[in-house]
C-alpha cells in the first residue's frame, strides 16, 4: 500500500491501468498463448459482443494490451477441446472466464435453475416448459453438440424477445443453469454440449464453494484487476447483487483482504488489495473495445477519466455525438480521443468514420500515436488501406498525420 491511504485522481488512474494490464510499452517478441493466458488470469473475463462492424469485441482486450496476435489464439484457447482454458458463461455480461473459475460460478447456476437471477420471461419459460427443457438437455445428451436451430423440436421464434425460438430458450436457461455449456461456435451460434464433455477433468469436478466463499473470491479478483475500487465498481465486474457484495465486502474488509482507500473527487469510499503499489507513470497507447474492462462501467470512467463513455449503438443516427462503433484512445494515463471505426472487408479498407479528441487533448499532440495504432489495427486485421472522413476535430490533423506515415 502506499505510504497514505489517500490516492490522488492521477494516482488512482495509474494504478487502474496498470490493474488492467496495460503495459507502458508493448512485448516486441510475437505474441503467444502463455502471454494471453497470464493477461487473461490479471483480467478475469473479456465480455463477448456479437457486433462485427470493426471486429467483435472480445478480440480487441488482448490486441490491446498486447498488440498484434494470431488470429485463431483466442478461439483455440476458448474452444480447443478439453484443454480449452477458458469457457463461457454469465460473469460481466456474456463472458470469455478463465476455466478454474468455473467452479466460482455454481451458485449463480444453482440459482438460475431455481428460476432466480435470470431475466423474468426466461425464468417463466422455464417454470411453464420444464418437461420440453428437459427433452431439449437430453437431446443435448444423445446429440451434442448442438445448435439451438438443430433441435428436433426447435419451436417457434416469438415476436419479442430477441426472436427466440423455443429451442434457444429453453438451451439458454440450461446455460444459465450450468446444465449445458459451449462447447464451440459456428460462427457466432453457440453449440451446446454437457459440461462434463466440455470442461477439462479437473474443473468438472473440483468441489463446489459456498456461495459466500465463491463470492469473495469473485471480489478479490475484481479488486485485483480493478487495482482501486467502490463498492459499485468492485459488484459490477460480475454482476453480484448489491446485498451479496455489501456482505463479501465487509467480511474482507475485516479479514485484512481489502483495505479502505480515500480517492480525490470520488464521493464513495474506495478499496484496494493490501499489495497495492501505485506505478510512477503510465504510458499506455491504446485502442479501447467500448466494452473493455477498464471502461464498460460507465461512473467509474467518468470519475476516473472525466469521459463521459455511453455507447451509440442503439441511438438513432441523427443523435448519434461520436458516431456508431465508438473506441476510445488511451494515451498516457487519459482518453485523449474516440475514433468511429468499421473494416471494409471488401475494400481491403478499415475506415474512420469519425475521430473527436477529448476537451483536454490538442489534436496535433493526439494524432500521431493514434495513427500509429489505427495503422498497427489494420494490419492485425488485415486490411491495406485507411481512410479518414472529415467527421469530428480530429478528423483533419489525423489524415495529416496517416499522410505523412502512409
Amino acid at each position: 500500500m502506499p505510504r497514505s491511504d489517500t490516492l490522488s485522481l492521477r494516482e488512482a488512474r495509474r494504478v487502474a491501468i496498470a490493474a488492467q494490464g496495460f503495459p507502458n510499452t508493448r512485448p516486441e517478441t510475437p505474441v503467444e498463448a502463455r502471454h494471453a493466458r497470464r493477461l487473461l488470469n490479471r483480467l478475469g473475463l473479456v465480455q463477448i459482443d456479437s457486433v462485427n462492424v470493426l471486429v467483435r469485441s472480445h478480440y480487441l482486450p488482448l490486441f490491446s494490451r498486447l498488440g498484434p496476435y494470431e488470429a485463431g489464439l483466442l478461439d483455440r484457447l476458448a474452444y480447443g477441446g478439453r484443454k480449452r482454458t477458458l469457457f463461457e458463461y454469465w460473469g460481466h455480461e456474456a463472458s470469455l472466464i478463465p476455466v478454474e473459475q468455473q467452479p466460482l460460478f455454481r451458485w449463480r447456476m444453482a440459482r438460475a435453475e431455481r428460476g432466480d437471477g435470470i431475466y423474468g420471461e426466461l425464468a417463466r419459460f422455464a417454470a411453464e416448459r420444464r418437461p420440453y427443457i428437459d427433452s431439449v438437455l437430453a437431446e443435448v445428451a444423445a446429440r451434442g453438440p448442438l445448435g439451438a436451430s438443430e433441435l428436433s423440436e426447435a419451436g417457434r421464434g416469438a415476436g419479442g424477445w430477441w426472436g427466440w425460438s423455443d429451442g434457444k430458450r429453453a438451451m439458454e436457461f440450461l446455460f444459465w443453469a450450468g446444465l449445458v455449456t459451449t462447447a464451440g461456435r459456428r460462427g457466432f451460434e453457440r453449440l451446446y454440449d454437457l459440461p462434463e464433455r466440455v470442461l477439462p477433468r479437473a474443473v468438472f469436478d473440483a468441489p463446489t464453494p459456498e456461495e459466500p466463499e465463491a463470492q469473495r473470491a469473485l471480489l478479490r479478483i475484481a479488486a485485483r484487476a480493478h487495482g482501486v475500487a467502490t463498492e459499485r465498481d468492485l459488484r459490477d465486474y460480475h454482476r453480484l447483487d448489491a446485498g451479496d457484495a455489501r456482505l463479501r465486502i465487509a467480511e474482507l474488509v475485516e479479514a485484512g483482504e481489502l483495505l479502505p482507500v480515500a480517492v480525490e473527487g470520488w464521493s464513495q469510499p474506495a478499496y484496494a488489495p493490501p499489495d497495492l503499489r501505485v506505478p510512477r507513470k503510465a504510458a499506455a497507447c491504446a485502442l479501447l473495445s467500448p466494452f473493455d474492462s477498464l471502461v464498460w462501467e460507465r461512473q467509474r470512467t467518468e470519475r476516473l477519466f472525466g469521459a463521459r463513455i455511453r455507447l451509440e449503438i442503439y441511438t438513432p443516427a441523427h443523435k448519434r455525438e461520436h458516431g456508431y462503433y465508438v473506441l476510445p484512445f488511451l494515451m498516457a494515463e487519459r482518453i485523449a480521443a474516440r475514433v468511429d471505426l468499421k473494416s471494409d472487408r471488401k475494400a481491403g479498407a478499415l475506415l474512420v468514420q469519425a475521430a473527436h479528441a477529448e476537451s483536454h487533448a490538442r489534436p496535433e499532440a493526439v494524432a500521431p500515436p493514434l495513427a500509429a495504432e489505427l495503422r498497427r489495427l489494420a494490419g492485425w486485421l488485415g486490411l491495406e488501406r485507411l481512410t479518414v472522413a472529415g467527421a469530428g476535430d480530429l478528423a483533419p490533423a489525423l489524415a495529416d498525420a496517416l499522410a505523412v506515415t502512409a
